[in-house]
C-alpha cells in the first residue's frame, strides 16, 4: 500500500495524530491554490448553483403536467434532488478531483514520489486536494432540503437526522469506492478519465425517485452501480417513506462491499505498477 514500513509498528494514536497533520497540511495547500485563483472559484460555484437551479425549474415543469412520480409528491421529489446534490457536492469536495487526477499521477511518473512518503500512499492520491467551492453548494443543498421538508410538514427528530447523515456518508463511501477502482485502471491503460468521468455522469441518476424506474435498468443501478440508492434511501427515511430496513441494509452491505473491492483493486493495481522513469 505504499508508506514507509516501519510505520506500522508505532503506536495507533501516535499515527493518527500524524495523519491529521497531514491532511491539515494538504487543507492549507487547497486554501492557498483556491485564493490564488479566486475568479475561477466564484464562477465555479455559480456554474453548480445555476446547474442546480436548472434541475429544481425542470421538476417544478414536470409537476404542472403530473401529481406525482410513483408516490413521490413534488416536493418529496425536491427532498430528493436535494439531499443528491448535498451528496454530490460532498463527493466533489474531497475525492473527486484526486479520482481524476490518478491516471495523470501514473502517466507522469509522479506516484513514484507518493509511494516513498512515510504515510499510506492511498491517504495521499486520495485526499491531495480540496475542493471548497464544493462545501458552498452544498450549503445550498442543505438549504433546499430544510425548506422542501417544511413544505412536507416534515419534523425529523436528531436520531432521524444523524441517520440520514450516515446513509448519506455510506453513499460518499460507494461513489469513492467505485470512481476510485475505475481509476485504478489506469495502471493499465495509462488514461482513464473517460472511465472515471463517465461514472460520474451516472449522479445525476440519483436525483429521480427509484420508483420511476423499472426492470433491468433498475436492477443496474440498484445493485451494480448503486446510484439509485445513494439518494433514495436517506430520503426515504428524512421523509418518513421507509417502509423496512431491508434498503438500508443493502446501502450499508453495498457500501462495505464496494469499499472492500476498491481497496483490494488498488493493492492489485499498485504490485503492477512499474515507475513511469523506468
Amino acid at each position: 500500500m505504499g508508506g514507509v514500513p516501519g510505520w506500522r509498528g508505532l503506536p495507533g494514536a501516535f499515527r493518527l495524530t500524524r495523519y491529521f497533520r497531514i491532511y491539515g497540511a494538504l487543507w492549507r495547500n487547497s486554501v492557498t491554490r483556491e485564493m490564488t485563483f479566486k475568479s475561477n472559484f466564484i464562477l465555479w460555484i455559480i456554474v453548480e448553483l445555476l446547474w442546480f437551479a436548472m434541475q429544481l425549474c425542470f421538476i417544478n415543469v414536470l409537476y404542472l403536467h403530473t401529481e406525482s412520480i410513483g408516490t413521490w409528491s413534488q416536493w418529496q421529489v425536491v427532498l430528493l434532488i436535494g439531499a443528491a446534490h448535498f451528496i454530490q457536492e460532498i463527493f466533489q469536495a474531497f475525492f473527486l478531483v484526486n479520482c481524476t487526477h490518478l491516471s495523470e499521477l501514473v502517466r507522469t511518473g509522479k506516484l513514484d514520489f507518493l509511494l516513498l512518503l512515510p504515510a499510506n500512499t492511498r491517504f495521499i492520491v486520495s485526499l491531495r486536494q480540496v475542493d471548497l467551492g464544493s462545501f458552498v453548494n452544498a450549503g445550498t443543498a442543505v438549504a433546499v432540503m430544510v425548506y422542501a421538508a417544511r413544505q412536507l410538514g416534515l419534523t425529523p427528530g436528531a436520531a432521524q437526522i444523524a441517520g440520514f447523515l450516515g446513509l448519506c456518508a455510506f453513499g460518499i463511501l460507494i461513489h469513492y469506492s467505485l470512481m476510485f477502482l475505475l481509476a485504478s485502471v489506469s495502471f493499465w491503460t495509462v488514461k482513464a478519465q473517460g472511465i472515471v468521468w463517465g461514472y460520474y455522469n451516472l449522479f445525476q441518476i440519483a436525483r429521480l425517485p427509484d420508483e420511476a424506474f423499472r426492470g433491468l435498468f433498475k436492477m443496474t443501478f440498484t445493485f451494480i452501480f448503486p446510484v439509485l440508492l445513494i439518494s433514495n434511501v436517506p430520503v426515504r427515511l428524512l421523509a418518513e417513506k421507509l417502509e423496512s430496513p431491508a434498503l438500508i441494509l443493502q446501502l450499508v452491505g453495498l457500501a462495505l462491499t464496494c469499499a472492500v473491492v476498491s481497496e483490494l483493486g488498488w493493492r492489485f493495481s499498485v504490485r503492477r505498477y512499474t515507475s513511469a522513469s523506468s
